[in-house]
């Protein structure tokens, strides 16, 4: 449809995407450091939505969790660059929590913006080096773990689902342990948070196991040797290998699968909630609850979804500006999670093949999912009741979209403040255009605020 297409189709998106583009341009200002630019410039070249993510939070916690990022970045690298010896690899898995604190350590791997990272890590360490001991200690712990779990995978597969969920524990799971002992650290957020462990794997395990599935075709096609984490008890139901499943022949069988895979992942979502209950900074929430709410987007969108085996399969740019506008509190996070369980419920009553195995599963997992949403939405709303402040931003938005119109159209007495006269000639010598602007604007303006409000 084009970006044209969906904005006619959905024009409360077209504000969100404003100021998502704005926020975006933001996060690529660097800082006057020059290793610390260096490591934000990488941060916008590997992840440009983690960076917007980011950039909300106060310092010193951004700053390390930005060098908590680029540490386990650097590790992953060394994993997954297939081109490198497994002599070389497996050991560097082992010690690459001791070379951070070398400060002329680099590595010829990777490739593209990971080639770069790595031959100047030493700037990342430069920085690492000049963190709270107490950041320091978290993210070497995290790397060392999880390096240690990376070398266990290299040299075994993954068969059960038990395997499954060690192999996201070790490059996921730790990540939300990691980062719970951050926010911890730096006071925003209670002690309790750095203790809930289980919790905080679930979060890691939720992310992690939506990527393993939407980016199912660029890990199978990867070279030299593709690295796939799809566990064999669920696939080996659904085909003789992993790799046939790209084929269009075997695509009911693909599907099939890829369904009972989702449903494996909706097990995470209530441990999920639990977690983002402890939060109490509004920062630090939004930085946790994003990516939640898009994994939520991203299965909604898979789930019985060919395509994923075809390409990449992702939430609308608009959507996703409306994740990123619309994520304050509780209240929007359940909603969002509500939104996308009603999508998922909708194919599996009209959409899914009845010889689907796990259509009674998933619909018991859309199911629960939404009864604890809900519940959880009305105590959190009985508490927590809106006011006509929660929506400023949006008839702040209306209020200068009337006002451009009021001018725009000539309407009353048609005459500028005037402290704006000096710019009276704009609207005059191109009136048309200006009209057709703020009419535009205020209907998206209006639209918004609306559908925002529901």
């Amino acid at each position: 449809m084009g970006m044209l297409g969906d904005l006619l189709a959905h024009p409360e998106e077209f504000l969100p995407l404003c100021r998502m583009a704005l926020a975006a341009k933001q996060a690529a200002k660097l800082p006057k450091h020059p290793d610390l630019a260096f490591c934000y410039e990488m941060l916008n070249n590997v992840s440009r939505s983690f960076a917007v993510v980011i950039q909300q939070l106060p310092n010193p916690l951004r700053d390390a969790i930005c060098i908590f990022y680029l540490v386990l970045r650097g590790l992953d690298t060394v994993e997954d660059d297939m081109a490198l010896d497994n002599d070389i690899k497996l050991p560097m898995l082992l010690v690459f929590h001791e070379k951070i604190y070398q400060k002329d350590f680099s590595m010829e791997c990777g490739y593209k913006h990971y080639k770069k990272l790595m031959k100047e890590f030493g700037k990342v360490i430069n920085v690492f080096l000049s963190l709270d001991k107490v950041f320091q200690i978290v993210i070497a712990d995290i790397t060392k773990k999880m390096g240690a779990g990376m070398n266990e995978f290299i040299q075994k597969e993954v068969i059960t689902v038990a395997d499954y969920n060690l192999y996201c524990h070790y490059v996921a799971g730790l990540v939300g342990i990691g980062l719970s002992q951050l926010f911890a650290s730096s006071s925003l957020e209670d002690s309790a948070v750095s203790k809930a462990e289980d919790l905080a794997n679930h979060m890691g395990l939720f992310l992690q196991k939506t990527n393993i599935i939407r980016d199912y075709l660029e890990d199978i096609i990867e070279e030299p040797a593709p690295r796939m984490f799809w566990p064999k008890a669920i696939w080996g139901q659904y085909g003789k290998s992993l790799e046939d499943f790209k084929e269009s022949s075997n695509r009911e069988g693909a599907v099939k699968c890829l369904n009972h895979m989702i449903v494996d992942a909706l097990s995470h979502l209530p441990f999920c909630i639990q977690y983002m209950k402890q939060l109490r900074d509004r920062k630090v929430f939004r930085f946790c609850a994003i990516p939640q709410i898009m994994a939520a987007g991203t299965l909604a969108v898979c789930y019985n979804n060919g395509k994923v085996f075809e390409g990449v399969v992702k939430m609308r740019r608009g959507q996703t500006a409306c994740v990123f506008d619309k994520c304050e509190d509780m209240d929007d996070l359940l909603s969002w999670f509500v939104q996308f369980l009603d999508i998922l419920r909708a194919k599996v009553d009209h959409e899914v093949a009845p010889s689907d195995p796990t259509a009674e599963l998933a619909r018991k997992a859309i199911s629960s999912n939404t009864h604890i949403c809900q519940e959880e939405l009305a105590k959190y709303k009985s508490l927590h009741p809106r006011s006509i402040v929660s929506h400023g931003k949006d008839i702040l938005t209306v209020a200068v979209a009337a006002i451009y119109c009021y001018y725009s159209f000539g309407l009353g007495s048609g005459q500028l403040p005037d402290s704006l006269m000096t710019y009276s000639w704009l609207l005059k010598d191109y009136q048309q255009l200006h009209q057709a602007l703020a009419a535009l604007l205020l209907l998206f303006a209006v639209s918004s605020t609306i559908l925002s409000s529901r």
